[in-house]
């Protein structure tokens, strides 16, 4: 265990009592990276609730780089984020029809830029590990480098016509989570970071970023009252997408006997078996287990937008009486 090193050019994670588990726990931020991370903000990028534009840290980042650095680090050591770091400034972008409708408009959230710096060191940390000890699902398509819509559609396509050439069918379930991004506990999503081997000191840490968060919508020079925010993954972040899939990440662990892929919450399970009979048994077997999980981890299926799907040759369909799941 101790002869094993990372790739070149990338630092080890940090490891303690690998006979039992591997854990991670936060390394300081140089300066040298906090003044790339000020370089590169774009100039596009709207204030948050501090009101501290993009433009002012890129172009005084060789100013306030040894500064930011020591807020950063101190964040990391002590467990703890400025309550202004973690509310959100949301603001209505109208999207096409009657402007009057509440309906037409797409909610942006909109952080400090501060916060995303420190979340980039985090992140960037944190990814690290993760993919140094090959946590991750592959089954996973989404927030992962060299992996996109078009490879998660290739996995799959390539499953369903490879059991047609075997003379299978390929039953297919495919889920629809309502707002899975906006209802992720809390609790459950800590108590994961702790199985995947984050420290409790760093763990402080991400108690701190889920915990007392809020966000007030901002809209033709007037804002609403702030309200808490108590569940979900905070939306324009930069930790947001990998602390998702690390809370679907045990998802395919129930569906032993079937294939699972995801990109992000869009999720398949599907199997291949000669018959319909026994094709239907599993899946209806595997959408139980599935059932049980979504409850356990308190997420919600939304039953009218999930579908079914059965593939085969037109041969095969043909034979069937009702080709239908």
């Amino acid at each position: 265990m101790q002869s094993e090193r990372p790739h070149a050019g990338q630092a080890p994670p940090t490891v303690q009592s690998p006979s039992i588990r591997h854990e991670f726990s936060f390394r300081p931020v140089p300066v040298s990276v906090v003044t790339k991370l000020l370089r590169k903000q774009k100039m596009k990028y709207q204030s948050g609730p501090d009101q501290i534009p993009a433009m002012l840290l890129k172009i005084s980042a060789p100013a306030i780089a040894n500064p930011v650095a020591t807020l950063i680090n101190e964040s990391l050591a002590t467990g703890y984020i400025p309550k202004l770091w973690k509310t959100a400034r949301v603001v209505p972008i109208h999207k096409s029809g009657d402007s009057t409708l509440v309906s037409n408009y797409r909610p942006i959230s909109l952080l400090p830029v501060m916060s995303k710096v420190l979340e980039k060191c985090v992140y960037t940390q944190l990814r690290d590990y993760y993919q140094y000890w090959n946590y991750l699902t592959p089954d996973q398509s989404g927030f992962r480098p060299n992996h996109s819509t078009t490879t998660a559609l290739l996995k799959v396509c390539n499953d369903i016509q490879a059991g047609m050439e075997q003379g299978n069918l390929t039953g297919a379930i495919f889920l629809d989570f309502a707002k899975a991004f906006d209802t992720v506990d809390h609790g459950i999503l800590l108590e994961k970071l702790k199985n995947s081997g984050i420290g409790d000191r760093t763990l402080t840490w991400f108690q701190s970023y889920v915990s007392d968060r809020s966000q007030y919508v901002s809209i033709s020079g007037s804002s609403s009252l702030p309200l808490p925010v108590t569940c979900g993954v905070p939306q324009g972040s930069i930790l947001g997408p990998l602390l998702f899939t690390i809370f679907i990440n045990d998802l395919p662990n129930v569906c032993k006997a079937s294939t699972v892929h995801m990109y992000a919450d869009d999720t398949v399970i599907y199997t291949s078996k000669p018959n319909l009979p026994p094709l239907e048994a599993v899946l209806q077997e595997q959408i139980t287990e599935v059932e049980k999980w979504i409850k356990n981890n308190k997420l919600f299926l939304n039953t009218d937008k999930t579908v079914t799907m059965l593939f085969g040759t037109a041969p095969k369909l043909h034979k069937l009486q009702n080709p239908h799941l």
